[in-house]
């Protein structure tokens, strides 16, 4: 089984969210579902634009690695996503 650390935003690239899973594809379905749900970060700020991943072996490595993105700055945040994605692209994994 492989784990995510993945970074999705809003249409307008204003807020990003990181999160973990076993499943992108199922997790990023979720995260359209949630649009607008006020309950949840993502869903409140609409942040269901995936533009960043990494894959991992385990879930403890990608436990660790969610939690130094969720660290940092919006700058190295960006600067983390442009090194993979330089045009800050969304993803589309259907």
């Amino acid at each position: 089984m492989l784990f995510y650390v993945y970074i999705t935003t809003n249409t307008t690239k204003s807020v990003f969210y990181t999160g973990m899973t076993n499943n992108l594809r199922s997790r990023m379905r979720q995260h359209r579902l949630d649009k607008g749900n006020w309950q949840h970060f993502a869903g409140r700020y609409y942040c269901h634009k995936l533009v960043y991943y990494e894959i991992y072996e385990t879930a403890i490595e990608a436990i660790a690695r969610e939690k130094i993105i969720k660290d940092r700055s919006r700058e190295k945040k960006i600067q983390l996503i442009r090194s993979k994605n330089p045009t800050m692209a969304f993803y589309c994994i259907w």
